[in-house]
């Protein structure tokens, strides 16, 4: 991540390019389906009700939750055929990988276990891990041709996602788990219409009913009826409130829709779709730097916590909101639900852009929007609540002599890449989820010219290292310095880390790294940059998905197979299988070997890949050798 000024800074329109043009990806839809969950007891304000029988308590996170082991026996047993029928497409040579996989179908313990993460990184992370998604999305047209590697979602057993890639498994879970291709055409026009900012608010039509004025003024309502609600009011409420029209396809942003609602969908109870995790990071207000040992919150379909040894507990997170004490409630206590709003959840593993909302220049914005920010944003931002506030905290009086935040009746927490693990590694990384690979997308904007450097996996790496212990019985396959990334072109290309396990003194996963790269646009938008026209959206889409694919195969035909490869690495090591030669060449071209350069690099302008999309129009798309601005939205606030 790079600072405020700095991602300013590099706002600039540029000059188009000479490159040959690329044909634009058709993105088919089967129509988006409206959600039929939408279980908050009373809109956007979390209510008190009489609580079940069996009253929710705070538990030691030592283990997994009764709940997500129930729900991996199910979900574990539906990646069987997508694994067999993806390694039989690509084909490892000299090597059955369907036979492989049906001989230890019933050793659920031999099998892969694979997650993917979504880095943070705003509106460019979002459309860039979109493209990734697509790509291991078997659903998708053409993502099981050859050259393609559809079906890797279906494989995979956790998704996670942080900041813009948190909004991405955000909006698919909140829309029934659909496709890329489904959002990206919304016959509504309700989701991932970037053209409008949130500044605007949605088109007006479809089952958005308000213009501007009236979107400013339901977003202001409902968040006065939960501070009427007596409960705590910041700026992601108003962030989570706008993101929410933005991503979720239900009339004014569903304010009814939870985070918890997942876990009662019939695709996931059925085990049809991967385990998602959001991450935040805790943070006082007012603080202004957060350390690589801060406590890691994640928040999944049935619980929010933390596996750090700091706090180290978890809490039904339908039940945020309750006044815990001590992990209890104590009798006579009511519970509350309707706290965990799907979009304050995803507003709260991305309120770095809290910051943004409280410096922004109000010219050049509609007038209403300007009000808003100057009248109710600014004064919340001087009371330093620029962060999520959980309060009560669900943690108060639990694990004293550890937990920092034991003693306070307000939990508050911040976009989960503040503390440089921009992509959401942690939850895949816990001992007892047993992940063997994690395919890492990384959208960040490390560089002076946005691109990302490694330094998320840095991050992750270092705080598992940490004196403190903060990692917590993790491990993490050594990673080099940033300046090495550059040097040797490993944030060019898809990176293996950890190919060798044996340097680990335990378990370690596999980390498929696929750093954003040009291959038929260049997507190093800044991360500031809050709309997109169609033709921009849709490109950078396109660009992710040629970067997960290597150019569908066309930049090494052998990315496939080593997709493969990857897949199989730890579960062939478990089971004693000799490592097919193909798997070899594989480790050997991808691999990390060691080697380092940490000399200070030039400036880093990456070449293209592939063949170039060029689009205009009255929001077109210029370009020089390093930048591409989206001329849309709220540039006009920055330059």
């Amino acid at each position: 991540m790079i600072s405020l000024s700095q991602l300013i800074g590099l706002l600039a329109l540029l000059l188009a390019c000479h490159a040959s043009l690329v044909t634009p990806r058709e993105w088919p839809s089967n129509n988006l389906q409206t959600r039929a969950l939408p279980n908050a007891p009373n809109g956007y304000t979390p209510e008190q009700l009489d609580c079940p029988s069996i009253r929710p308590t705070v538990r030691d996170a030592g283990d997994l939750s009764d709940s997500e082991k129930k729900w991996l026996n199910t979900r574990l047993g539906n990646t069987v055929n997508p694994m067999r029928d993806l390694l039989q497409r690509v084909n490892i040579p000299n090597f059955d990988g369907p036979s492989y996989i049906t001989r230890n179908e019933n050793n659920r313990s031999a099998l892969p276990n694979i997650g993917i993460a979504m880095s943070g990184g705003g509106y460019r992370a979002l459309l860039n891990g979109a493209g990734a998604i697509a790509a291991f999305d078997g659903r998708e047209e053409n993502a099981t041709s050859p050259g393609h590697i559809g079906g890797l979602l279906q494989s995979a057993t956790y998704l996670g996602g942080l900041s813009g890639g948190g909004w991405l498994v955000g909006s698919l879970f909140m829309n029934n788990f659909t496709t890329v291709s489904n959002s990206l055409n919304d016959p509504s026009h309700t989701v991932w219409q970037f053209d409008q900012s949130i500044f605007e608010g949605p088109d007006k039509g479809s089952i958005q009913l308000l213009d501007t004025a009236g979107y400013f003024k339901t977003i202001q309502d409902q968040v006065s009826d939960k501070a009427g609600a007596g409960f705590n009011r910041s700026i992601t409420d108003y962030w989570g409130r706008a993101l929410s029209f933005q991503l979720i396809n239900a009339t004014d942003g569903g304010p009814a829709y939870t985070w918890s609602s997942i876990a009662l969908a019939d695709n996931f109870i059925q085990g049809d779709t991967p385990f998602p995790v959001l991450v935040a990071d805790a943070r006082a207000p007012g603080d202004l730097l957060i350390s690589g040992n801060t406590t890691v919150f994640e928040f999944n379909p049935f619980e929010f916590g933390t596996w750090d040894p700091t706090t180290f507990g978890f809490v039904p997170v339908e039940y945020l909101g309750s006044n815990f004490s001590s992990g209890q409630l104590a009798p006579g206590v009511q519970c509350v639900r309707g706290f965990d709003n799907a979009g304050y959840v995803m507003g709260t593993s991305s309120s770095l852009f809290n910051q943004f909302l409280l410096n922004v220049d109000t010219a050049g914005i509609p007038k209403f929007a300007a009000s808003f920010v100057k009248d109710i944003l600014t004064p919340i931002g001087r009371d330093n609540n620029d962060i999520a506030d959980y309060s009560p905290n669900p943690f108060y009086g639990y694990h004293n002599s550890t937990n920092p935040n034991a003693q306070s009746g307000r939990l508050t927490l911040v976009d989960g890449g503040e503390d440089l693990q921009n992509i959401p590694l942690h939850p895949l990384i816990q001992p007892n989820r047993h992940v063997d690979v994690i395919f890492a997308v990384d959208s960040s904007a490390d560089t002076d010219t946005v691109w990302p450097n490694g330094t998320a996996l840095v991050a992750t790496y270092e705080r598992n290292l940490n004196s403190t212990g903060i990692g917590n019985g993790t491990s993490f396959p050594s990673i080099p310095d940033t300046n090495t990334f550059v040097n040797l072109g490993l944030n060019t290309r898809p990176t293996f880390f950890g190919c060798n396990s044996s340097n680990t003194s335990s378990i370690t996963p596999l980390i498929v790294y696929i750093p954003n790269a040009p291959y038929v646009f260049h997507s190093n938008i800044t991360t500031f940059t809050f709309s997109y026209n169609t033709t921009a959206r849709n490109a950078m889409v396109q660009n992710g998905y040629e970067g997960a694919t290597m150019g569908n195969g066309t930049v090494d035909p052998q990315w496939p197979v080593c997709v493969g490869c990857a897949m199989l690495s730890r579960s062939l090591e478990r089971t004693e299988t000799r490592v097919p030669q193909a798997c070899e060449e594989c480790f050997q071209r991808y691999c990390w070997d060691g080697t380092t350069n940490s000399t200070r690099p030039n400036t880093y302008e990456p070449p293209f890949k592939g063949q170039t999309l060029v689009e205009s129009g009255a929001h077109g798309l210029r370009r020089n050798g390093f930048v591409a601005v989206a001329v849309v939205g709220l540039m006009a606030l920055f330059i």
